[in-house]
């Protein structure tokens, strides 16, 4: 992905509220599993990272990019957002 596709999405996931919320369990499988299917199903989405939770979200968002083969948009604070081109029909249409 390259600088102006990152930066197109940044726009997008302004808008956008957190779907998932990342707490002292970490990452379990099943909310990999649950982010795995909303990547499928909107393309773009953002997790919040509860205070509770003392893993680097920075670290959190690798560790779920790799796991879910998406990207990583951005990392602002204890806010990721990932980002993966539906398999059928996608709905974003990158620059």
């Amino acid at each position: 992905m390259n600088s102006k596709q990152r930066a197109y999405l940044k726009g997008l996931a302004m808008n956008i509220d957190p779907i998932f919320q990342v707490g002292k369990a970490s990452l379990t499988p099943e909310l990999t599993a649950a982010v795995d299917e909303a990547l499928e199903a909107r393309e773009l989405i953002k997790i919040g990272v509860l205070k509770n939770c003392f893993d680097d979200p920075k670290e959190i968002a690798v560790t779920l990019a790799e796991r879910t083969r998406s990207e990583v948009v951005q990392v602002i604070g204890k806010k990721i957002v990932l980002f993966r081109q539906a398999k059928e029909k996608s709905k974003i249409q990158l620059p």
